[in-house]
């Protein structure tokens, strides 16, 4: 193996916070790749997470394998957590520490089905087996506990800070970056091309977070906040379709749609789940539209309640919507609907005031006397033609019964 004594000036500092994805793998590995183009004195990326999907988590694990630089992996703040996909993340690095207060593990599999597919017991075993494979190969290259990082996965145990040093689960604790980066000043670690030691006690931190358009991506991708934007989505197209014109409604609502799939493409989805929102949605349209003053609005807050439940197809926590998300909107929506269906039944039984039906009931005065044939009456500022089964004499008030054409029937209005 050959010794590299070339010294870089900087220390790459990533910091990542959340669901491991696409994006996010993304961001891993372009920082890995930035700091093999700097000839940087190592990566160190601190880290907080639940966990994510098998894919991306796989990616990250193979460009730090690869990589041409130290890899420093850092849970980080205290509080943090390192859990599922997390842990195969930080075994793979090359130097893995942890701050106080932080914990390590629970790295079984979890089912994620796609279309709304189920997986059977036999499949969760093979995945249970596949991870376990996995793991324990990434221990055994960094030369780490073998046997935890298997019952991480098999059995879902999970270690503090102290105990992962005990067991050989990390390479050291540091209560900051600063301490961090002093504590592993001198190190030595294998890379690809050879052994290099690290340098860096005086070495300049160069921060490196995440750029917007991976920021925003990375933040679209949860689930919560795709489902948000289903909702406003169909509120602006709605919007649009009762205020043609409106215009900016229309185009923020198929903007967030859009935005919407794009992080469906991302998470497990469930397309029955999808297709029972869709419906709801169609059936909230279909009440504005053509009122049918109760059935649609019920089977619309029916479908998108059991759509949205069943919408993400994973048994993983972190990946479901919240529950009070999903009272709020099909709550929030049916609120809506229900007002705007209270509205339309009180306008049925309002008293016409306009056209023919609009005219009964009227009052004005005669204007000449009237009988069963003719006369006139005064009434809304206009004089019309009228008649009457009861002698009615001038100057008296009347009540419009009927309208016939142009013609008026009247009676003699009661005290």
């Amino acid at each position: 193996m050959i010794l590299f004594f070339l010294m870089s000036q900087a220390v790459l500092l990533g910091n990542f916070k959340g669901i491991i994805g696409p994006i996010s793998a993304r961001y891993f590995i372009n920082l890995i790749e930035r700091g093999e183009r700097e000839n940087a004195e190592a990566v160190v990326i601190t880290m907080d997470t639940p966990g994510g999907f098998d894919q991306a988590m796989r990616d990250i694990v193979k460009a730090e394998l690869n990589a041409n630089v130290p890899v420093v992996v850092y849970i980080y703040p205290p509080g943090s957590r390192d859990a599922s996909a997390g842990v195969f993340i930080t075994l793979a690095s090359n130097i893995a520490a942890m701050s106080p207060g932080t914990n390590i593990g629970a790295a079984h599999p979890v089912a994620i089905g796609m279309g709304g597919e189920k997986v059977d017991e036999e499949m969760k075993k093979k995945m249970t087996n596949d991870a376990a494979a996995y793991i324990k190969a990434i221990a055994e290259k960094r030369k780490r506990n073998v046997k935890w990082a298997e019952e991480a996965v098999r059995k879902s145990v999970s270690i503090t800070e102290k105990e992962a040093l005990n067991l050989n689960v990390i390479d050291l604790i540091a209560n900051n970056v600063s301490e961090l980066l002093n504590k592993i000043d001198g190190w030595s670690v294998v890379l690809p091309r050879g052994k290099k030691v690290i340098r860096t006690k005086n070495a300049e931190v160069k921060k490196v977070p995440m750029s917007f358009r991976e920021l925003l991506l990375s933040k679209i991708a949860n689930p919560n906040i795709a489902y948000i934007l289903l909702i406003l989505g169909f509120y602006g197209l709605l919007f649009e379709i009762t205020h043609p014109g409106a215009i900016a409604p229309g185009v923020f609502g198929a903007i967030s749609l859009v935005l919407a799939f794009f992080a469906f493409q991302t998470l497990p989805i469930n397309y029955a789940g999808l297709a029972l929102i869709i419906l709801g949605i169609i059936m909230f349209i279909l009440e504005v539209l053509t009122p049918t003053f109760g059935p649609l609005t019920i089977g619309g807050i029916i479908s998108m309640t059991i759509g949205s439940m069943m919408l993400i197809n994973t048994s993983a926590p972190y990946l479901k919507i919240s529950i009070p998300l999903i009272i709020a909107a099909v709550g929030t929506t049916a609120a809506f609907f229900i007002f705007a269906l209270g509205m339309a039944i009180k306008a049925m039984r309002r008293r016409p005031t306009t056209g023919d039906k609009g005219m009964i009931g009227q009052e004005g005065v005669a204007k000449t006397d009237i009988d069963n044939r003719k006369g006139k009456v005064f009434l809304r500022g206009e004089y019309w033609n009228a008649f009457s089964d009861e002698p009615i004499k001038k100057g008296e008030e009347i009540e419009v019964l009927e309208v016939k054409g142009l013609k008026l029937k009247v009676k003699k209005k009661e005290e």
